[in-house]
This record gives C-alpha cells, structure tokens and sequence, in this order.
C-alpha cells in the first residue's frame, strides 16, 4: 500500500533511478534531470527531498542508489506499468507504442486491489510485452547472462530478450522493432558492425535492415 501515500511525481522519480541503473553506469543527478525533464535546480531540490524521506542516498561522487524503501516504491510502479501494458496489448490489442504511452498516464492509478486482479486476469504473466521481467516474478531464463545487441560480433545469431525499459520510452525505436518484428523471441542475425556509420545490419527471419549502435545497446539479447 506504501505507493498510495506518495505522488506521481515522486514515483516517477524513483522509477526513472531504478531503470537508469539498468545500463551499469553511475547515475548522477544530470542525467536523472535530463529523463525527467527538469532543470539542475529543481533536481537539486528533489533529491534532497527524496533523500530526507529515505527513498535514496547520495555517495560522495554524487551517484544516485536508491534504499530499501525507494527500491520498494520503483519496483511497484513498474510492476503496475508492466502489467497495464500487458492488459493493453493482450486483452485490448493496442500496439506496443500506444500501450507503453497509455500504461504509463494509467499506473499511478492502480490500487493495490485491482493490481491482484489484473495479475490473476492476465495469468500471473511474468514479464512485459517487451520481456521485461515484472518486479516479484522470477526472471526468464534467470540462469542466462543477457548482453546488450551492441556487443554482437558479426556472423553472430542471437535470440532477443527485452527491451531495456529504457529502451521503452523511445516511441520511434519501439514502433521500428515492432515493424521489423525485432520482438523478445526473434532470432537475430548480426551481417555487419559498423562503428564509423554508428549501425549494424542485422536479419531477423527473411528481412535485413539497419539499426543504430545506440539503440541496439537499449536491447538485451542471448546466445541461440
């Protein structure tokens, strides 16, 4: 019940840290800001907001963790984001950008109640439209290391995982995915890296395309 006593804003705050620490590298307040949309001053502010009310601490080196309790706070609105998605795409058959952008005005609205039902309508599922594992749920393919498509040497074939959720609040990349039917389960081959020209060329099924390096680090595959 701890998500009905703080605000949107909050809960997106702590989401927004929870899935920056996704990519390993050290979250700082610029980079928080620069999700959020907001000004230096006004991050400043929030985190020593969030830090008073326990939701986070600030290292020495100005990176960002979240506590116990803002862990708790993340994993909740994620879990009720993942979830709205499935229902939205399994049940209603909205496509992945529409439902990624509904889910996301519909989750701090979710009670605790209606979040057990829609686990229970939807079958428990265990992970997003995307493959992101739902927080409580064990982890697909658990005992499996992912690594981002960007580390694919050519001549490779991988299987995609999920898309970093990250990755999710691209509309263009996820509306190009789901075009190409570069989706959790496709298997993927790697034709060409180009590092100077920022792509790779890929083939998924009998299509071959591009797609920049960047967005393919927004993407976690496994061997085949």
């Amino acid at each position: 019940m701890e998500h009905a006593k703080i605000t949107p804003t909050t809960e997106d705050y702590l989401r927004t840290i929870f899935v920056l620490g996704e990519d390993m590298n050290p979250v700082i307040a610029a980079r928080v800001a620069d999700e959020m949309g907001v000004s230096p001053s006004t991050m400043v502010v929030t985190l020593r907001r969030l830090q008073s009310q326990g939701y986070l601490r600030v290292e020495r080196r100005k990176e960002i963790h979240l506590t116990a309790k803002g862990r708790r706070v993340a994993e909740g609105i994620l879990r009720r984001h993942f979830l709205t998605e499935r229902l939205l795409t399994d049940v209603l058959g909205m496509d992945w950008v529409k439902a990624h952008q509904e889910a996301h005005r519909l989750e701090h609205a979710i009670s605790a109640e209606v979040e057990e039902r829609l686990t229970k309508l939807l079958n428990n599922p265990s992970t997003c439209p995307h493959g992101n594992p739902i927080p409580g749920k064990e982890i697909p393919n658990g005992a499996k290391k992912s690594s981002p498509l960007s580390h694919v040497p050519e001549g490779r074939e991988v299987v995609l995982q999920r898309i970093t959720e990250g990755g999710e609040r691209d509309s263009r990349l996820l509306g190009f995915m789901q075009k190409h039917q570069l989706v959790p389960g496709a298997r993927v081959t790697v034709l060409e890296v180009a590092p100077s020209l920022g792509i790779m060329n890929l083939k998924v099924g009998r299509e071959e395309f591009a797609l920049g390096i960047e967005a393919a680090k927004k993407l976690r595959v496994l061997d085949a």
